[in-house]
């Protein structure tokens, strides 16, 4: 799979809606808000059955 397959972008953050997102570090899934100056991490846990 390629890198921009397995990243997802959040559009926002979790913390003040803003969309100055930018990646946090090298780690899959670690975010950081420019706007808050707050870091977070998003994880992928599966598919339900509908």
């Amino acid at each position: 799979m390629s890198e921009s397959a397995q990243r997802a972008v959040p559009y926002y953050c979790p913390f003040c809606a803003s969309e100055d997102l930018w990646p946090a570090s090298e780690r899959h899934g670690e975010w950081e808000c420019r706007s808050c100056a707050r870091a977070f991490a998003l994880k992928f846990v599966g598919v339900t059955s509908a």
